[in-house]
């Protein structure tokens, strides 16, 4: 006989369509689950120079700073430094193919005799700086703020104040640098500048740190605990009130 075949499109099955899913735990043995991301920060072995650095910024919060050294925590604000790195760009030094394109075309104009008269540039270098700030020929000094070892620059402050020469202390002797075609400045002068900057120039010599120094001479730094002092200092305080 025939095989019949049987009629399965009417068929109610009590099956639900959708079956609940059922969760295993994982497991995240070797071979077995992908292992989740964890902040490993305090398990990895850094390099000898960042553990320093940074030792040595935790110890400059935790112990007195003098007074003469921690002014120079406190920088230019970012408006007044983007006006100042504009003003420096246009009075950035010639490169030396700059310098010699002057000259020689000085030279072909003029017959074979170079013009004297030198570009309007700012002057760098750490002794000619402090030269110009003692001739009193300087007429704005800008100081780098990451200066190693500080002792280079500490006492410039006191100097300028003492010759009556605008200060400012600014963050990055790389960016200093970067304006004088070097690595790294630990100081900028301002001799002259261009006729169409001279509004720039009031305004940023409004922003001189010279009023604000007997000020700043009589803050001292540091002494800033970690959380751990924190906590012992309101465990022992809780306990005092009881």
């Amino acid at each position: 006989m025939p095989s019949q075949k049987k009629n399965t499109k009417n068929v109610v099955t009590n099956t639900p369509k959708y079956a609940a899913r059922v969760t295993k735990p994982r497991n995240f043995g070797i071979g077995n689950a992908i292992q989740p991301k964890r902040d490993l920060t305090r398990f990895v072995r850094w390099p000898k120079y960042v553990r320093l650095q940074r030792q040595r910024r935790v110890l400059m919060k935790r112990l007195k700073v003098p007074p003469a050294v921690n002014q120079f925590n406190t920088t230019l604000d970012k408006n007044s430094t983007h006006t100042l790195f504009e003003f420096l760009n246009a009075h950035k030094p010639e490169s030396k193919y700059q310098k010699k394109q002057r000259l020689l075309n000085a030279a072909a104009s003029e017959g074979g005799e170079v013009e004297g008269t030198k570009p309007t540039v700012v002057k760098f270098g750490l002794k000619h700086v402090t030269a110009l700030i003692e001739q009193r020929k300087a007429k704005l000094v800008v100081i780098a703020h990451d200066v190693d070892p500080l002792e280079l620059v500490i006492w410039m402050p006191t100097l300028c104040v003492k010759m009556g020469i605008p200060y400012v202390i600014v963050k990055g002797k790389a960016r200093l640098g970067q304006v004088v075609r070097q690595k790294t400045a630990t100081c900028l002068a301002i001799t002259d500048y261009k006729p169409d900057q001279e509004q720039t120039f009031n305004l940023l010599t409004g922003k001189a740190f010279n009023e604000v120094y007997p000020v700043r001479m009589k803050e001292e730094g540091g002494k800033q605990m970690g959380y751990k002092h924190y906590c012992r200092e309101q465990r022992l305080k809780k306990l005092a009130d009881e």
